[in-house]
């Protein structure tokens, strides 16, 4: 960013920073650009370190893939403090900062800071996750090897990831009406997807009819696939999201694997003895059937549209479509990546699954696109 943060100084110095604020219409994209590599690299963090402990083993605290997770918050936490402040000082020089990128600014400790939706959502995640980290740092002291996923530790990180997640697609959504903006939402929202259901890991103990893992992605997947329509307000952009999911999990189909190789390598580690020729970890968990559920969503959408369904049911139709696909398309694609072949009996509670949870996937996607596009504050930049 071309503007200077002043710590302390006057108000002609403050008026300067707003003015330089308001006139770079650069300071938006770049900002929110920061975030989405933070999370990414985040994401890519997590899904190395899981493949890590499938293919190798139980690992330490300091380790490449760790640090990878942890610098990706890092990244994604100081673009955001870096906007908070750039705000507060645009407030104190006497500019309005209703239509600050990033989302309608907040009061924060009873005025003191002026912090844009977003970027408070996605700093407070990347607060806790160091709070979070430090605890994981000292469960590795009492017990050393971390031998599994769903430590308490782990939960309380995998939250404070999954909130500057969601912190980046408000971000993204309050910039609809640029190109920038757009394009954001469509990229931040298959990192969410994709990382989403690790969080549900913290339920996988509960005695349910149905895999919590299995219900958390039908509910995420359908829900994010519709709020980013609803938001962007374009038909394609379900098929879109879908799409760059695609795309996505093929990246990380090769890079998951390749580092905890590589690294172990590099280590002087071996692979375990047992391993076969089973898919990633995480990848293999990202619904392979996608942009059928995002037709089927699209498709929905086109017939509300021309029969005049109510806004209030549409969404919830649409859910139920493409919750109905996403869940019927689960044990089909565990079966293609080596799992028994599931019963019919197994495909129709699934079916079945995936569309009440799609139901409920609409019902939230419609309430949530409404607050994003309420927090929309980028008309400044239009075109841009």
């Amino acid at each position: 960013m071309s503007t200077a943060l002043p710590v302390t100084g006057g108000r002609a110095a403050q008026s300067s920073l707003a003015v330089k604020v308001s006139r770079n219409g650069r300071t938006g994209p770049i900002a929110a650009s920061t975030v989405l590599a933070g999370t990414t690299m985040s994401l890519f963090g997590i899904s190395w370190d899981i493949q890590w402990h499938v293919d190798v083993g139980p690992d330490t605290f300091f380790t490449l893939s760790h640090l990878m997770l942890y610098s990706g918050s890092a990244v994604a936490g100081i673009a955001s403090l870096a906007m908070v402040l750039i705000a507060t000082a645009a407030q104190r020089a006497g500019q309005s900062v209703d239509r600050f990128p990033g989302g309608k600014p907040v009061r924060v400790l009873g005025g003191v800071f002026r912090a844009p939706l977003g970027y408070l959502i996605t700093g407070t995640g990347a607060a806790l996750f160091l709070l979070f980290g430090l605890l994981d740092l000292w469960w590795h002291s009492l017990y050393g090897f971390d031998a599994v996923l769903d430590s308490p530790p782990h939960i309380g990180l995998f939250l404070s990831i999954s909130f500057s997640m969601v912190g980046s697609v408000i971000v993204f959504a309050a910039a609809r009406d640029t190109r920038w903006g757009r394009a954001g939402v469509i990229l931040s929202i298959p990192v969410l997807i994709v990382f989403s259901p690790i969080t549900t890991k913290a339920f996988g103990a509960l005695p349910l009819p149905v895999d919590p893992d299995l219900v958390g992605t039908v509910l995420f997947a359908t829900l994010l696939l519709i709020l980013g329509t609803l938001t962007i307000g374009r038909r394609s952009t379900a098929l879109t999201i879908a799409a760059t999911l695609g795309v996505l999990q093929l990246i990380l189909w090769w890079f998951s694997p390749w580092a905890a190789r590589v690294y172990a390598d590099a280590t002087g580690l071996p692979l375990r003895d047992n391993l076969g020729d089973d898919p990633p970890e995480l990848p293999s968990g990202i619904p392979v059937f996608m942009l059928i559920a995002a037709a089927a969503i699209t498709a929905l959408l086109w017939l509300s549209r021309k029969r005049g369904w109510s806004g209030r049911v549409a969404p919830q139709i649409m859910g139920a479509g493409g919750g109905a696909v996403v869940g019927l398309s689960l044990p089909i694609q565990s079966a293609l990546f080596g799992d028994s072949g599931p019963t019919s009996a197994e495909l129709l509670k699934m079916t079945a699954t995936g569309a009440v949870t799609g139901v409920l996937a609409g019902y939230l996607a419609a309430r949530l696109a409404v607050l994003l596009r309420e927090h929309a504050t980028a008309s400044v930049t239009k075109g841009r």
